[in-house]
């Protein structure tokens, strides 16, 4: 009888024992089996538009709705150029420095490109011109800042494109530039800061420069890259081959053939 009482009490203590855990604050109890987890629904990736390349007058239409007089304007069309002349990634032109800008010699030097890798690429003398205009109106509102703050001159530290006030533009600011710009030009296409990029990518190939130097002046670190990049922006291999081939259209379909009795 008592071995009986023994066995029988071992499970209400067991019980009991669970119970003050469960109560316990901070204590949770464990599952007596584990439960089928639910499979997780992954979400779909995102489906990236192919990229779309701006003519030389669309791009001119973007800078004709920057303005031309004003600081921002002027600015704001020195980053468009930039960017289309130099094929600037957004990062890219926003992180340069006056110093890192030769418009004599029509060099911009990249410190931090992508991977943090340096390069150097050209500028040709018309989009030097734009950047000239900026710098002149830069250097008068450094001016102005020095004599409004004494010795600390705000604009004297800050990046190229900057404001009035020296903070730096903001990708996010460029983005909606480019937005609000495009709908002002009329342009049906999908504008964007590395769309010019691409434009400038195709119209180097269009112009027959050597894939080396396309390569060189985007910053890709293979070649490889650059002709993937250049085949997924325009894809001229395939259509002149397509364009190439011959195919003369019959004067009459089988349909209209007569077969003479």
């Amino acid at each position: 009888m008592r071995g009986r009482q023994t066995g029988d009490a071992t499970p209400r203590r067991r019980d009991r024992a669970a119970r003050e855990r469960l109560e316990r604050p901070g204590e949770t109890l464990a599952p007596s089996a584990p439960t089928a987890a639910r499979p997780q629904r992954h979400a779909k990736p995102k489906r990236r538009l192919p990229p779309e390349v701006l003519t030389d007058e669309e791009v001119r239409a973007l800078l004709d709705a920057c303005g031309r007089y004003t600081p921002v304007a002027l600015r704001n069309r020195a980053l468009i150029t930039l960017m289309y002349r130099a094929g600037l990634r957004v990062s890219e032109a926003l992180a340069l420095q006056p110093k890192d800008v030769d418009l004599e010699n029509g060099i911009v030097r990249v410190l931090h490109g992508k991977g943090d890798r340096y390069r150097a690429v050209g500028l040709d003398p018309g989009a030097a011109a734009v950047v000239a205009a900026w710098l002149v109106e830069r250097g008068r509102a450094q001016r102005v800042a020095a004599r409004a703050n004494g010795e600390t001159d705000p604009v004297a530290a800050a990046p190229l494109l900057c404001t009035a006030f020296g903070t730096p533009v903001t990708t996010g600011y460029v983005r909606r530039l480019m937005k609000r710009l495009g709908r002002q030009a009329g342009i049906a296409k999908r504008v964007h800061a590395h769309g010019l990029r691409h434009t400038h990518a195709a119209q180097l190939r269009s112009e027959g420069v050597d894939v080396g130097i396309i390569s060189r002046q985007l910053g890709h670190r293979s070649l490889l890259t650059t002709i993937q990049y250049l085949d997924h922006i325009q894809p001229t291999a395939v259509v002149d081959a397509m364009k190439a081939r011959q195919w003369s259209t019959p004067s009459q379909s089988p349909l209209e053939t007569r077969v003479s009795p």
